[in-house]
């Protein structure tokens, strides 16, 4: 059982993330179906936004549009994990991302205020 939490792994996570194909977004959100999978999902988003701020040249679009679909697509028990991500970097990388996520609004559906 514990083999089976640890799959997959979070630079094959990083690579889903990297490519957004619609296979890629298939596979994430199947992966985001089952809670037992949140902590690679998240480390996954932390190795792809790190190998993001590391990059020569950086693509702020597609990290806005990752953020974006995040946020759309992850469910609430995600979404606060996801902007405490956001948020743990000040570099442009992460910036681009937050940018995406808030603009998508899923903190807010997940958590209204009251």
């Amino acid at each position: 059982m514990q083999a089976a939490a640890t799959f997959p792994g979070r630079d094959s996570v990083a690579e889903k993330f990297t490519a957004l194909g619609e296979s890629d977004q298939s596979y994430l959100l199947l992966l985001m179906e089952n809670a037992a999978q949140d902590e690679n999902l998240i480390e996954g988003l932390h190795r792809h936004l790190s190998l993001a701020a590391e990059a020569r040249l950086l693509n702020s679009l597609k990290l806005e549009k990752l953020g974006g679909w995040l946020g759309a697509n992850a469910p609430a028990r995600l979404q606060i994990r996801l902007m405490e991500t956001a948020r743990s970097s000040q570099h442009a990388a992460y910036q681009a991302f937050r940018t995406g996520l808030v603009r998508s609004g899923g903190l807010e559906r997940a958590y209204p205020k009251a």
